[in-house]
């Protein structure tokens, strides 16, 4: 395993650690914020490109700090006893809203308005089971499933393909949890599970991929790849595909993953 990578607010910039509690619904700290406007609808860097270069680090008390290059930093609380509000996020329902504060900082920033949002339970969201959802998976706000796997042999295969010489392409457009080296690409297609270290993730499915990998994660300049490519390529009934979904299978206790991990098919 060569990297890992945690997003404390969905669509934020994520942030590079050496090591991480793996829980049921996903790495620790991953995804468990969300950016939604005040109807509780979600705020994705789908169409907020902005939000890309928004930064959270975890402070040691379980609260943020939000950053903005061209603004100071804002910290966060966890809304431990906020009101529930209603949110858009398929079967979540509510979330805590994280104060006025946050908001005003995320609508100056968006030019729209918005609000912060705290997901107070994971273990009560459940992964799709149109996505490979079994009867006790849980998930954070992420997407889909608790955590994606790609591949730096699939990648490496993927710049083969694409035409355009200014690239290669920067793994960070893909969001993964999970970066191994990989010695095939693809091979994660035909996984079933894979141990990472001493823990043993199911592989619930492939990864369809959106406009979000267009956008280049360092300038935020939207462009063709890799969709463009991938269409060619990886393309099967209308959705194209890079990386798998990972569910953990742990025990009672959570388990670590760190860089450095042997990968195990």
């Amino acid at each position: 395993m060569t990297r890992l990578r945690v997003y404390p607010i969905k669509s934020f910039a994520g942030g590079d650690v050496s090591s991480s509690r793996v829980q049921r619904w996903g790495l620790e700290d991953d995804r468990r914020w969300a950016v939604v406007d005040l109807d509780g609808k979600p705020i994705t860097a789908r169409e907020a490109n902005g939000l890309l270069g928004f930064t959270a680090e975890i402070l040691a008390d379980g609260g943020l700090l939000l950053g903005d290059k061209r603004f100071s930093p804002l910290r966060v609380d966890r809304p431990i006893d906020a009101g529930p509000v209603p949110v858009g996020h398929s079967r979540q329902g509510t979330a805590l809203p994280a104060g006025d504060e946050s908001a005003a900082w995320l609508t100056a920033r968006l030019g729209r308005q918005a609000q912060l949002v705290w997901q107070p339970n994971p273990a009560a969201r459940t992964v799709n089971p149109k996505h490979g959802g079994l009867p006790g998976d849980q998930v954070s706000l992420a997407d889909v499933g608790p955590l994606l796997l790609t591949s730096e042999a699939s990648l490496a295969q993927l710049d083969r393909w694409t035409d355009d010489d200014t690239l290669p392409l920067d793994m960070v457009r893909f969001r993964p949890n999970v970066v191994i080296d990989g010695d095939e690409p693809f091979a994660e297609d035909d996984w079933s599970s894979v141990r990472l270290g001493d823990t043993k993730f199911r592989v619930a499915g492939r990864c369809d991929r959106c406009v979000m990998t267009t956008i280049d994660p360092a300038s935020l300049a939207r462009g063709k790849e890799p969709i463009r490519t991938l269409a060619r390529y990886r393309k099967n009934d209308g959705k194209t595909y890079f990386g798998v979904w990972l569910v953990p299978v742990l025990n009672a206790e959570p388990a670590v993953i760190a860089v450095g991990d042997n990968v195990a098919v």
